[in-house]
């Protein structure tokens, strides 16, 4: 597999903005963090380092592959330009937005190792629960005189395997 594209900043997690200032940002449970604008492109790719590290991210997505602990980047790392209140409560609430979302994979990660079977026992449940639907909603449309469903449609597939494996 090639190489993620790095952008034209020439490191990970680091955008150019319009007035030539550097903003890095990170990827965490479905939702981008702004971690914060920068002069340079180095201090922005230090502190999605810094970033990375906390959510446990493994050595090929870092920047800077030198950097040996979370402790050693948080410290590499500079404190983001805080111009005026607005930009110091948004770093509050991006600083909370972040170790909440560390928090989660921290516990995700334990439940996980604790307790396997039920991970995947609640998975199967979801998967039968999803089947069944399906399976209702074909019978459905097979008693209604007016369906949509075409004769080669592959959802009257949930109907034949469910009448299938009732005659077994």
């Amino acid at each position: 597999m090639p190489p993620r594209r790095r952008g034209a900043s020439g490191f990970r997690g680091v955008r150019v903005r319009p007035s030539g200032r550097f903003t890095a940002e990170i990827r965490a449970g479905g939702f981008r963090l702004t971690l914060g604008t920068y002069n340079t492109p180095e201090e922005a790719a230090r502190a999605y380092d810094a970033a990375a590290w906390r959510f446990r991210r493994p050595g090929h997505d870092m920047n800077f592959p030198d950097v040996e602990s979370l402790e050693e980047a948080e410290f590499l790392a500079p404190p983001p330009c805080l111009v005026d209140d607005e930009d110091r409560r948004r770093h509050r609430q991006v600083q909370r937005r972040i170790a909440i979302a560390e928090r989660d994979e921290q516990l995700m990660r334990q439940w996980r190792a604790q307790s396997p079977d039920a991970f995947f026992a609640n998975l199967r449940a979801q998967r039968r629960s999803n089947r069944r639907h399906r399976r209702a909603v074909a019978a459905f449309e097979l008693e209604n005189p007016n369906t949509t469903w075409t004769e080669n449609d592959p959802r009257w597939d949930d109907i034949w395997m469910e009448t299938t494996s009732d005659d077994e």
